[in-house]
């Protein structure tokens, strides 16, 4: 199933928006995962680096605490993927305008 999502479109002389669904491409879908993949990759090793210092800073054992340091850090960058795909739909939907 395609990935989708509405956006309101202005009609002249009507007070309510007509709302139009923009539809992702197999090849858009895949492509907008493969940037959120590698945007997130990027985002995680900056996590770790900042789990890492935290560690440093408060004399913490490196072993137990830089994963669950790191996630706590990366759990709301993790919901990039729909971000990127939303963002895809948003750029379509612009251009069609």
């Amino acid at each position: 199933m395609a990935f989708s999502k509405r956006f309101p479109k202005t009609v002249p002389g009507s007070a309510y928006p007509v709302w139009e669904e923009m539809y992702l491409t197999p090849e858009e879908e895949k492509l907008a995962e493969e940037q959120a993949k590698a945007a997130n990759l990027q985002i995680y090793r900056g996590c770790l680096a900042q789990a890492a210092q935290i560690i440093r800073e408060n004399h913490m054992d490196y072993d137990r605490n830089a994963v669950e340091i790191a996630n706590a850090l990366f759990e709301k960058a993790a919901s990039h993927v729909i971000f990127w795909k939303e963002a895809k739909c948003k750029e379509k939907f612009d251009k069609k305008q």
